[in-house]
């Protein structure tokens, strides 16, 4: 099934959810379209399970769902697909050709410690070697400290078949992978992967203490360099939701945001030295209200773009979806909002996505009917001109039917749901829980037929 759209037109247990500086200002154009129009393909089921939770008991829960999915899109229309099993307590992986079909006989476990939860993984594939496959997740191993956590990795260099035995990248009892908001509030999930112009891999995550972790593999991702610490040390403000990008230059970025804070605001520093050192943080944007979930990604020209959410009137209030990019002089500019058609029918959008290939720019987000409830379906809007101007949002087909439960994540809603390539195809993940009935991931494609064929 394809359908044209055109652009005119407490049951969780451990993580719960919520939803500057600028040197050269950047003139945009706020216009309500852009001209595109995508061929969606129907929602492919990635996996499915029952939807049990039970009371938490550590790694003796007994939670029955599947959840949690990543994705990563090559430019051969390959995307490959990560989830969390709970059930087996394992993460997943599948992956599909550009027609839709499986290229594993049946999903590879990667992680294979049924002992232990595994959690909100991320995937990315080697740009040059596209069968080189990097998976990142987080380990719900107790090393002492008051909040179990690891940052794992493993890696597959036969197109996902079999993967290395996992590397423990964190090493800590600090809780690594949680972003803490308060003392009684966070999300899993508060980790990031990258891949570098030359092949490094970059591993990122926030521990519940507060520290931002940053690791590099040079030799893709067979062995990794004991973390820097950037962020939420002596005295700082606790880490929170890191998102890192490494452009054609070579230099690392970073952005996060930090908990304790009502009205916080995102960070960002820049590494012109390989990760050996970063800049100074320093906030994107000075705002009175709460800044969460960003996200980067940079361009070909250099570019770097962010979205994040924001609750203007504080923590635990409506969020929107902002975004800003930087200017000729390295520098962002006003953000700006997305998604506001949608705003009648949510109380309020958050946890975006973004990802750029070219020219396009693609913002996606959860979007919440109600205030304090989870959400149901994904917003998206796209620029065809690098940012300049955004087209009217839309809901994205097969997310947030009737029926389906709302999304789920029920650990933490810091996700990558969202890739693209250049020829302009799209991939979107999501998974839906239907308390007593089933938990569904699914894979939602599209081709931007603007930009097909370029």
């Amino acid at each position: 099934m394809r359908i044209s759209v055109s652009s005119r037109h407490r049951l969780f247990a451990p993580g719960l959810f919520h939803a500057g500086f600028f040197a050269v200002a950047v003139m945009w154009t706020v216009s309500p379209l852009v001209a595109g129009q995508f061929d969606w393909q129907g929602p492919l089921e990635v996996a499915s399970g029952e939807a049990h939770v039970g009371p938490w008991r550590m790694n003796a829960s007994d939670f029955r769902y599947v959840d949690d999915p990543s994705v990563m899109l090559d430019e051969e229309g390959v995307a490959t697909v990560v989830w969390a099993d709970q059930a087996r307590q394992d993460v997943f992986l599948q992956r599909y050709d550009a027609a839709g079909e499986t290229l594993l006989d049946v999903p590879v476990n990667v992680s294979r410690s049924g002992d232990t939860f595994s959690w909100l993984p991320r995937v990315i594939t080697a740009a040059d070697a596209p069968d080189t496959v990097y998976v990142l997740w987080q380990e719900i191993i107790f090393s002492g400290g008051s909040h179990g956590g690891e940052i794992l990795f493993a890696r597959s260099e036969d197109g996902g078949r079999t993967f290395s035995e996992p590397q423990n990248l964190s090493n800590t009892c600090h809780g690594a992978g949680k972003g803490r908001l308060t003392l009684q509030r966070w999300d899993n999930g508060s980790l990031d992967l990258a891949e570098g112009p030359d092949g490094t891999v970059w591993a990122v995550w926030s521990e519940y203490e507060g520290r931002l972790g940053v690791s590099r593999s040079r030799d893709r991702g067979r062995s990794f360099a004991n973390p820097d610490y950037v962020a939420g040390v002596q005295g700082e403000p606790p880490a929170r939701g890191p998102s890192v990008a490494v452009g054609g230059d070579g230099r690392v970025h970073l952005a996060w945001t930090v908990g304790e804070d009502m009205a916080a605001d995102i960070r960002y520093a820049v590494s012109d030295t390989e990760g050996r050192s970063f800049s100074t943080p320093r906030e994107v944007h000075a705002s009175d209200g709460h800044s969460d979930a960003p996200t980067l990604a940079v361009d070909d020209q250099g570019r770097i773009h962010l979205a994040y959410a924001e609750s203007p009137d504080g923590l635990w209030q409506p969020a929107r979806i902002r975004y800003t990019r930087t200017g000729q002089g390295g520098e962002f500019g006003p953000p700006r909002e997305l998604g506001a058609s949608q705003r009648n029918g949510h109380d309020s959008l958050g946890y975006p996505a973004l990802a750029v290939a070219g020219d396009a720019v693609y913002v996606l987000w959860e979007q919440f009917p109600s205030l304090g409830k989870r959400s149901r379906g994904l917003g998206l809007t796209w620029s065809e001109d690098g940012g300049e101007t955004f087209a009217a949002s839309l809901t994205v087909p097969g997310s947030g039917e009737a029926g389906q439960g709302f999304n789920g994540s029920l650990q933490g809603l810091l996700m990558r749901k969202l890739a693209v390539n250049a020829a302009g195809e799209i991939a979107i993940v999501n998974s839906t829980f239907h308390q007593g009935d089933s938990s569904v991931v699914r894979l939602i494609r599209a081709q931007n037929t603007a930009t097909a064929g370029q």
